[in-house]
C-alpha cells in the first residue's frame, strides 16, 4: 500500500516538483534573445562549455539503463551484466577524433543532426532519410527505458494499480510535465537539471557500496551468496564468472554496445551543444570516471541476492525484475533515504528522455520535414516542429510500455542498438572516407537492418516469443553449440560487408556517386572559424561560461 511508503513518497515528490520546476526556469538561463531556432532550443545555441558538457554527456549515457537495468541484468544472469563496464571505457579512445571531426563539419556547415552531415557527404537525400528514420526508431525504446526505470520506483512506492490505465497513469503524468518544460526550454532544460540528477546519483551510490557491504557481512558474503545462487540456476549462461556458454556474447555485446554508444541522435546532440573542440576532447578524457560508478552500480544486483531481495509482481504474473534496485533500497535504508534513491533514479530518468526526444524531434525536422515537406522553411518553423515533434516521440515511447513487458528493461537499449549500428558505414567511417559508394551504404543498410530483424525475431523469452532479446542462439545458424551472439555485431558485420563489395563493383562499372558537400579542412574547423555557417551563429549577449 502507498501509505506504507509515504515518506518516500513525499521525498521523490518534492525533488521531482524541485527539477521540474529547474526545467521551466531552464529557458531564461543563458537563453538568447530568440528561442525560436534549432540551434538554440535543439542544441542550446551549441554554447556549452566544459561543465555543462561533462554533466549533460554524463547525463545523457548514464541513465535509468544504469540504474535499474544493469544491475537486474547482473541480479539475474551475473557477470553477463558486467558487460556495460568495459564498453562505455572501451569507447571513449574510439570516439575521441571521431566526435571532434564531426563537431568541426557540424560546426562549419550548421548540422544539426547525424542525418545532415550524411545528405552533404555523400549527396544522397535517400541515404540520409535512412540515417534518420533509423535514429528515430532506435531512441524510441531506449525512451520506453526510461520510463522502465520510474515505473519500477512508482511501483516499489505503491502507486501504480492493477488495471493498465492505473499502473500507467503516474508514468504519463510523469512524462506530461517532462514534455511541457522540454517543450518549453529545449536542450537547457536537461542540462541545468543534469547538474541535480548527477549529484544525487554520486551521492546514493557512494552511501550504499558503503553501508549494504557492512551491513550484509562483507563483500565476501555477498560474492558467496551470488556463487550460490548462480550455482543452481538450470541456465549455463548465468554465472558469477564467465564461462564457454557466454563469453561470445559477452564480447560481440560489450564491442557492439560500444560502436553503438555515440551513434545515437541524443549522444551526438550533447556533442554538437558543445562550444569548442578542445570542450569535447576534455570530456572524452574525462568520462570515462563514469565508468567506475558504473560499475559499482553493477555490484548492486549482487547485493540484492545476498540482501534476498524478491522482485514485485509483473503483469500477467510474470516478474518484474527492473525492480530490483528500488526494492534493495526499500528493504536497507530508512524511508527517506529511500526517497533520494528513488529521486536519484527518477530524475536519471528525464535527463536523457529529454535529450532523446529533442534528437529525434531534430532528426525528423531537419531530414523529413524541411527535406520533403517544407524546403522553405524558416528556422522559427523548424524550432516549432521540433517542439511538436518532441511531444509525440514521447507518446510513442509511452506506447512501448503499455504494450511490451520485457523481462529485463536492457532488452529495450540493447534492441535500440541493433537498428542504430546501421547507420555506423555511413555515419562513423564517413567522417573518415568517401570511399563506399552512396547506393552501396543505402544496400548494406537495407540488408543489415533485414537480418538484424530476422535475428531479433527469432530470440524468445519467458514473457515473449519473438524480440525477447538480443541474444541470438548460434544453434540457429545450424551449429550445435549453446552459445549465443550479439545480434547487432552480425548485422554490421553483414551491413559493412554488403557495402564494401557492392562499392567494388559500382566502382568497377563506374556507376555515379553524386559530389561530396565537405572539403578535408571541414574536419580541423574550431570555434572562431570565419567560414562557419549563418546557421550556427549565436547570441553575442549569451553569457560566457567558464571551461573546465
Amino acid at each position: 500500500m502507498w501509505r506504507d511508503h509515504l515518506t518516500e513518497i513525499i521525498v521523490f515528490t518534492a525533488l521531482f516538483l524541485f527539477v521540474s520546476a529547474m526545467g521551466f526556469v531552464a529557458a531564461r538561463w543563458r537563453a538568447p534573445k530568440d528561442m525560436a531556432h534549432l540551434d538554440e532550443w535543439g542544441l542550446g545555441g551549441r554554447n556549452f562549455g566544459g561543465w555543462i558538457t561533462w554533466f549533460l554527456v554524463g547525463g545523457d549515457l548514464y541513465t535509468a539503463y544504469t540504474f535499474v537495468a544493469v544491475p537486474a541484468l547482473v541480479f539475474g544472469a551475473g557477470a553477463m551484466g558486467f558487460f556495460a563496464v568495459p564498453y562505455t571505457i572501451v569507447i571513449y579512445p574510439l570516439v575521441f577524433l571521431v566526435l571532434c571531426r564531426l563537431w568541426s563539419v557540424s560546426h562549419r556547415h550548421g548540422f544539426v543532426t547525424p542525418a545532415d552531415f550524411v545528405r552533404n557527404r555523400f549527396d544522397s537525400p535517400i541515404l540520409a532519410l535512412l540515417v534518420a528514420i533509423t535514429g528515430i526508431v532506435a531512441t524510441m525504446p531506449y525512451i520506453a527505458l526510461q520510463l522502465v526505470g520510474i515505473e519500477a520506483v512508482l511501483k516499489t512506492m505503491g502507486v501504480t494499480g492493477e488495471s493498465t490505465v492505473a499502473r500507467h497513469l503516474p508514468i504519463i503524468i510523469a512524462f506530461a510535465i517532462l514534455a511541457a518544460y522540454t517543450y518549453q526550454s529545449g536542450l537547457r532544460a536537461p542540462a541545468l537539471i543534469a547538474f541535480v540528477k548527477d549529484t544525487l546519483i554520486y551521492i546514493v551510490i557512494l552511501v550504499a557500496v558503503i553501508w549494504l557491504p557492512y551491513k550484509l557481512g562483507g563483500w565476501g558474503d555477498i560474492f558467496n551468496a551470488a556463487d550460490a545462487k548462480f550455482d543452481a540456476s538450470p541456465n549455463p549462461n548465468d554465472g558469477i564468472l564467465l564461462n564457454a556458454n557466454n563469453q561470445l556474447q559477452y564480447v560481440t555485446l560489450a564491442f557492439g554496445s560500444a560502436l553503438a554508444l555515440f551513434l545515437y541522435p541524443h549522444s551526438i546532440t550533447g556533442v554538437l551543444a558543445s562550444r569548442n573542440r578542445d570542450v569535447i576532447k576534455r570530456n572524452m578524457s574525462a568520462l570515462p570516471a563514469y565508468s567506475l560508478l558504473l560499475g559499482l552500480i553493477a555490484l548492486l544486483g549482487y547485493m540484492a541476492i545476498a540482501s534476498g531481495v524478491k522482485p514485485l509482481a509483473g503483469p500477467d504474473g510474470t516478474v518484474d525484475g527492473n525492480t530490483i534496485v528500488p526494492v534493495l533500497f526499500d528493504q536497507q535504508f530508512p524511508d527517506w533515504f529511500a526517497g533520494v534513491a528513488y529521486a536519484a533514479i527518477g530524475i536519471g530518468a528525464l535527463v536523457p528522455a529529454a535529450i532523446m526526444s529533442i534528437a529525434a524531434a531534430n532528426l525528423f525536422t531537419r531530414n523529413i520535414y524541411k527535406e520533403y515537406l517544407r524546403r522553405d522553411a524558416t528556422p522559427a518553423q523548424e524550432a516549432q516542429v521540433s517542439k511538436v515533434t518532441s511531444l509525440l516521440v514521447k507518446v510513442g515511447a509511452v506506447a512501448f510500455i503499455v504494450f511490451l513487458n520485457p523481462q529485463y528493461a536492457i532488452d529495450l537499449q540493447l534492441i535500440g542498438g541493433v537498428i542504430i549500428l546501421q547507420t555506423l558505414p555511413a555515419v562513423a567511417l564517413g567522417l573518415y572516407t568517401r570511399w563506399f559508394h552512396r547506393n552501396a551504404l543505402i544496400a548494406g543498410w537495407a540488408i543489415g537492418m533485414a537480418v538484424g530483424m530476422w535475428m531479433l525475431y527469432q530470440v524468445s523469452s519467458p514473457t515473449r516469443k519473438h524480440f525477447g532479446g538480443s541474444a541470438f542462439p548460434l544453434e540457429k545458424f545450424g551449429f550445435d553449440t549453446t552459445m549465443t551472439i550479439y545480434v547487432g555485431f552480425v548485422a554490421v558485420l553483414v551491413n559493412l560487408l554488403v557495402a564494401a563489395l557492392l562499392t567494388l563493383l559500382l566502382r568497377a562499372v563506374k556507376a555515379h556517386d553524386g559530389g561530396d558537400g565537405t572539403t578535408p579542412d571541414d574536419y580541423f574547423a574550431d570555434e572562431g572559424d570565419p567560414r562557419v555557417s549563418a546557421g550556427t551563429t549565436r547570441d553575442a549577449d549569451a553569457a560566457p561560461e567558464p571551461v573546465a
